[in-house]
């Protein structure tokens, strides 16, 4: 929670500096990424955000651990792409006539480099570039899509992204476009992928940590016994520690802790509340009793109360005002109301929204 500016909002920082802290910040949905970041700042919305996206260009859109999509520090792209580059890539589930050969695997990369370089392309206009530059085969429309199908090229959009051959450019209207990573960085490059390799998982550590070679992996989407092999090959930069009884691992010498456990009510956004699973301890320790249940299996909006899942939160957008429902799964001290509230009005403001907060049919203060 300290670490990723949750405990307290983190005064005279960067958002690219809650970026890097957070290993990464899930970008599936760019508001959710935004609030993400502004939540962890004191005074900054999503608009401070935009700006070290588009503007200082200090942030990448790009696809990240588990092949989604990420903000990332520009400045640590060539370690991301140098680690990610590296992890094993699980085998294609789909079938012999739909999935590409490595060679041609190859190809789309490759061609995806070069028509982007110098461009910003939408997905229709790569996606013509691409299959002009490989063949007719690539744009086969075999990729089972939202409500149609996808051409066969698209299968290798991730891995172009994790292997440094494009990332995400502003948007032209209402559609996303593509370009190279060269026109954030100059000269770009990815790292030596040891070093690489080293900078992720001490980013993890830091962000997550204490942690484990197998949770790192859930993370990461990486084979477990890749992930132990990887710590065992960095055993002088890693440090084992004792959490509760368990086994774990910090990177050396970070054994700093917060002098008290977290305390207060945070609304975390979409994504974000999956970040804080997926990378963090046991569920069983992060979502207790109904919220196992009722917030666990989906990805939702969470509440956090002293750095525990107790619920979920909802929210549409009305012009300028923002109506947001919390569904809370314990009571709520008066404390812990006027708390919420005024998480209520820092959410809306990093949205440059009006708050309306309501509470969900839960039990509220002891009463229904």
């Amino acid at each position: 929670m300290a670490r990723h500016g949750l405990a307290a909002p983190a005064e005279g920082v960067r958002p690219v500096d809650v970026v890097s802290a957070m290993a990464g910040t899930h970008a599936q949905v760019m508001s959710s990424a935004e609030l993400a970041i502004g939540l962890r700042t004191a005074g900054q919305t999503r608009l401070d955000v935009r700006e070290a996206l588009w503007g200082d260009r200090s942030i990448i859109k790009t696809f990240g651990p588990r092949g989604t999509v990420h903000l990332l520090p520009a400045e640590e792209l060539p370690l991301w792409t140098a680690a990610l580059s590296a992890v094993p890539v699980s085998a294609s589930t789909f079938s012999a006539a739909i999935r590409m050969t490595s060679e041609q695997t190859e190809e789309v990369v490759a061609a995806i480099t070069k028509v982007l370089d110098g461009n910003e392309l939408t997905i229709d206009e790569l996606s013509e570039a691409v299959i002009e530059a490989t063949g007719p085969w690539a744009g086969d429309l075999v990729m089972p899509a939202f409500q149609g199908m996808w051409p066969r090229w698209r299968q290798a959009l991730h891995l172009a992204g994790v292997r440094g051959a494009l990332c995400f450019g502003p948007n032209r209207g209402r559609k996303i476009t593509y370009t190279s990573p060269q026109m954030w960085l100059p000269g770009f490059r990815p790292a030596e992928t040891q070093t690489g390799l080293a900078h992720v998982v001490k980013r993890y550590l830091h962000a997550y940590g204490p942690s484990t070679p197998q949770r790192f992996a859930h993370w990461l989407n990486a084979p477990a016994r890749w992930a132990v092999e990887l710590f065992d090959s960095l055993s002088d930069e890693l440090q084992r520690v004792e959490v509760e009884g368990a086994s774990a691992w910090v990177a050396r010498g970070d054994l700093e802790v917060p002098s008290a456990p977290p305390q207060g009510v945070r609304l975390l956004p979409y994504f974000d509340g999956y970040a804080y699973r997926v990378g963090n301890q046991p569920p069983a320790l992060l979502y207790p009793g109904r919220a196992a249940e009722r917030v666990l299996p989906g990805n939702f909006q969470v509440l956090l109360i002293d750095g525990v899942v107790a619920g979920l939160w909802h929210q549409r957008r009305s012009g300028r005002r923002l109506h947001l429902t919390v569904e809370s799964l314990v009571p709520l001290s008066p404390t812990q109301l006027d708390d919420l509230d005024h998480q209520a009005e820092r959410v809306a403001a990093v949205l440059e929204a009006k708050p309306q907060l309501v509470l969900g049919p839960v039990t509220v203060g002891g009463h229904a």
